[in-house]
């Protein structure tokens, strides 16, 4: 169980956020092109001049490393050493920027134009943007953004330029070369372009990789780049992908530089611009293809109002001071530094865990910060502290599937139930901080059984959330202090219970979490009524789909979150990893083996929240657990 000491109200995790700055306001105040043209004198890592691309090139392609790989490629290839520089060279071509402040100009006085229609206010931290200003000339920076649109990477660069600081240097994937026009103007804002995967070139890996550190080590420009890998069609914080991460802390990690500075940066919307296409997405209609007329198709959205917008800047993690103790870098200098082989993993991999798991998330709002309210200027979105839940419009719910529409819910509670995974799973990390649903007042509970129905939750929903292994005790205890200290919850050492005036808090805060338990519920009965014997993992989303729209055009279903292809892909990872389901290999093809007594015994424990036997434990820990994401 958890330990007694619960959490101080001291502790550094639960400190009120530094406040944010309307970016805009002043903006609206001055000139376009004033403003695009106004003189920008950025300061550098150690003031450095800013390196050229050609420059640039010479010093990636005459690297060690590179011209070590090479030699391994011709070797193992046949081809002479020449022609594998050649490729070497093109791909480079293919992959660099070509960063020029005359399209950095244009591009601000499109997005100034652009951001003053879309956007009421953005709403920027400028202590942290502060902080920002003293890491870039102390030591190289690596820029962490969340990414929840294609306007996050644009905007990054708009505030950096805004700011007076460095342009960073963007990893963007390939996609955006097909669009004519815009992928050049992008590599020329300082985009630079990667394959989606490429795991097995071992020339393209070793071009890419140089070119990342040769930028990290000289220090010529901040290097961004999105954990996540894509975009969160639900706005939810993606399991992140370590690959890059791994590349930009191989240059400290080898001696090579002394500190390496880790900025994460959150960027939140109240509404998205791609919110049609994400709702299209998750019922699995196929992304359409990057375009410049799909763009220009898109400006439609400049008569639309997205309300506000939030840039967080986080404090910069050093990466020296994270691994002081903990990685024992001379290991890495018992080979030449450019002999990337055998090199040993796994405190690297041991470190990546910690930076994402300690760090990257901690800077991200808490519900200290956002359970009070915030007087707003419109009616249009239903308040909910500094960011707010906006409502989908009627349309997304209008889209076909097989030529069946979704029937139209009339109530207007049931209109509130409409709206989507794509803003309901995103505000869980700030409103997702308690929640018990029913449990009746002043009926004390075990805090055993409310931390074992914590863990629970937290085994289930751990492919929805990121959640740090192994910090169940402390994310139980400090959901206990925040819940405690708003006055919702009374915890002792053996008992938790709930305050008269906490009710309506912890209903509310039930009804977020309850489209997972209903989706999960979905697909577990779906395993157990409807499946086959030779059920593949390809057919399973497109099968389960089709279960749960029959329930809701039956009328036996209200949540329309289980026709998420996002949220079933989870839920099949989650009974795969508690033994409900296993793979087996039949022929060429995988299938799914379904344990039904493990499936219903987990969809019971599922539904306990309808059990008045099982109320208080069970809705307490949900707004343990609530808490704890």
């Amino acid at each position: 169980m958890a330990s007694r000491a619960l959490y101080s109200p001291r502790h550094p995790m639960l400190k009120k956020r530094d406040g944010f700055e309307d970016i805009l306001e002043e903006r609206r105040r001055s000139s376009d092109l004033r403003y695009a043209l106004r003189c920008y004198t950025p300061t550098l890592y150690k003031g450095l001049v800013p390196c050229k691309a050609s420059m640039l090139k010479s010093i990636v392609l005459q690297s060690d490393h590179l011209q070590y790989v090479i030699k391994q490629v011709s070797s193992e290839s046949g081809d002479r050493t020449e022609c594998v520089a050649e490729e070497a060279s093109l791909i480079l071509d293919e992959m660099a920027h070509r960063l020029q402040l005359s399209t950095v100009r244009f591009f601000a006085f499109m997005l100034n134009k652009a951001f003053k229609r879309l956007f009421r206010s953005v709403c920027v931290n400028e202590e942290g943007i502060q902080r920002l200003q003293q890491a870039v000339q102390e030591h190289p920076v690596v820029l962490l953004p969340s990414h929840r649109s294609y306007m996050d990477f644009l905007m990054m660069s708009y505030l950096l330029y805004m700011y007076d600081l460095p342009l960073p240097v963007i990893a963007a994937g390939m996609d955006f070369m097909s669009m004519k026009f815009v992928g050049e103007m992008l590599r020329m804002s300082g985009a630079f372009f990667i394959r989606r995967s490429f795991g097995g070139d071992k020339l393209y890996w070793a071009v890419f990789s140089e070119y990342v550190k040769t930028m990290l080590r000289n220090g010529y420009a901040p290097i961004e780049f999105f954990l996540e890998g894509t975009r969160s069609r639900t706005c939810k914080s993606l399991t992140p992908k370590t690959g890059l991460l791994n590349i930009v802390m191989e240059p400290f990690f080898k001696g090579e530089l002394f500190d390496v500075n880790l900025v994460p940066v959150s960027i939140s919307y109240e509404r998205i611009l791609e919110e049609s296409l994400y709702a299209r997405e998750l019922l699995g209609i196929p992304k359409p293809k990057e375009s410049t007329s799909g763009l220009l198709k898109a400006r439609r959205v400049l008569s639309e109002d997205y309300g506000s917008m939030y840039v967080y800047f986080g404090h910069p993690v050093s990466v020296r001071s994270l691994t002081e103790g903990k990685i024992t870098r001379s290991q890495y200098n018992l080979l030449p530094r450019y002999d990337t082989c055998n090199q040993p993993r796994s405190e690297c991999f041991a470190l990546k865990a910690y930076i994402i798991h300690t760090k990257h998330l901690n800077f991200l709002p808490t519900a200290e910060d956002y359970f009070g309210v915030r007087p707003r200027q419109s009616e249009d979105h239903r308040e909910c502290g500094d960011m707010t839940i906006a409502m989908l419009q009627s349309r997304l719910l209008l889209i076909k599937r097989g030529g069946v529409p979704l029937p139209m819910p009339r109530s207007s509670s049931s209109q509130q139930r409409r709206t989507t995974s794509v803003y309901g799973q995103g505000d869980l990390r700030i409103t997702v901080r308690a929640s018990p649903s029913n449990a009746s007042p002043r009926a004390p509970h075990s805090s055993n059984d409310v931390y074992n129905c914590f863990n629970f939750l937290r085994n289930m929903f751990s492919n929805e959330f990121i959640l740090c292994p192994g910090d169940s005790v402390q994310d139980f205890e400090e959901a206990c202090y925040l819940l405690m200290k708003r006055g919702v919850l009374q915890v002792s050492e053996h008992e938790i219970v709930m305050s008269a005036s906490g009710h309506s808090t912890l209903a509310f805060l039930s009804s977020v979490l309850d489209p997972f338990l209903q989706g999960y519920q979905v697909v577990s009965r779906y395993l157990c009524e409807e499946t086959n014997e030779n059920l593949t993992e390809k057919e399973f989303i497109p099968a389960v789909r089709n279960f749960a729209l029959k329930l809701i055009l039956a009328g036996r279903l209200k949540c329309y979150e289980a026709l998420s292809s996002d949220l079933q892909k989870n839920a099949l990872a989650a009974f795969l990893r508690l033994k409900g389901v296993r793979k087996v290999k039949v022929g060429d093809q995988v299938t799914l083996k379904v344990n039904k007594i493990a499936v219903n015994s987990l969809e019971d424990t599922l539904g306990k929240s309808d059990v008045i036997s099982y109320q208080n434990s069970w809705c307490s820990s949900m707004a343990m657990f609530e808490i704890a994401i």
